[in-house]
């Protein structure tokens, strides 16, 4: 894969924060924010910018733990995962929204989205911050991958007026299939509003650094994620 990739400031009127930004080959195409899982933008998902970047687009994933510490980058094995759910606790959903409408605006205001639109894209608690990104109207589309509590914020879909995609796995052993039933019957007679079930897949089969990687589910979903963002953006 070709593709320019960096790290980037964004400011904030708490401070600074690390976001990586990963361009296209042709140097512009529309935006996606990526929303790292409870690991940090880790090398798992710097790839899947470089693999969206590679897709044609301009995709930065902000560095939603920077105020626990820059950069953190985690594993995961149990001491990792550990220090991640630590981390996600210590993590305020609103503030982490409020960096992502910063981010956002950055994305927006780069020469190479230019007048694009763009997207949020989110794994695991990244996958329940593009449902709130969504509701928030800050993007023109949403993906969210196995979105743990998304059932738990099903007051808000009400304010969903833009696409949304989501991703689960049939056996997922952290979101219970009820929940996904919940999700999938409110949002029945929602025509924007489209949801992959996959067999046999576990929470975090996109990623391939985890034992609960499978391959096709990844492939699936990323093929059904390509469709919806190329149609919508």
């Amino acid at each position: 894969m070709e593709t320019n990739s960096q790290w980037i400031d964004i400011d904030t009127a708490d401070g600074k924060f690390g976001a990586y930004l990963s361009l296209p080959r042709g140097g512009k195409g529309p935006g996606i924010v990526l929303l790292q899982e409870i690991f940090g933008v880790n090398q798992h998902i710097r790839n899947v910018a470089d693999q969206y970047a590679a897709d044609g687009y301009v995709v930065i994933a902000p560095d939603l733990f920077w105020r626990q510490g820059a950069r953190i980058e985690l594993g995961y094995d149990e001491t990792n995962w550990n220090r991640a759910v630590e981390l996600k606790q210590a993590t305020d959903t609103d503030t982490a929204l409020l960096d992502i409408a910063a981010t956002l605006k950055v994305l927006r205001g780069l020469d190479a989205v230019g007048s694009a639109k763009v997207a949020s894209l989110g794994f695991c608690f990244g996958g329940l911050l593009s449902y709130h990104t969504a509701a928030n109207g800050l993007v023109d589309a949403a993906v969210a991958y196995y979105g743990g509590g998304i059932q738990n914020a099903l007051d808000r879909a009400p304010e969903i007026k833009v696409p949304l995609l989501m991703h689960f796995g049939a056996a997922d052993s952290h979101i219970p299939q009820e929940a996904v039933k919940s999700i999938a019957e409110t949002f029945d007679s929602n025509e924007q509003v489209e949801i992959h079930v996959y067999e046999g897949a576990e929470h975090g089969f996109n990623c391939n650094h985890r034992a609960s990687y499978q391959q096709r589910a990844s492939a699936q979903a990323h093929g059904h994620s390509l469709v919806f963002l190329g149609e919508l953006l």
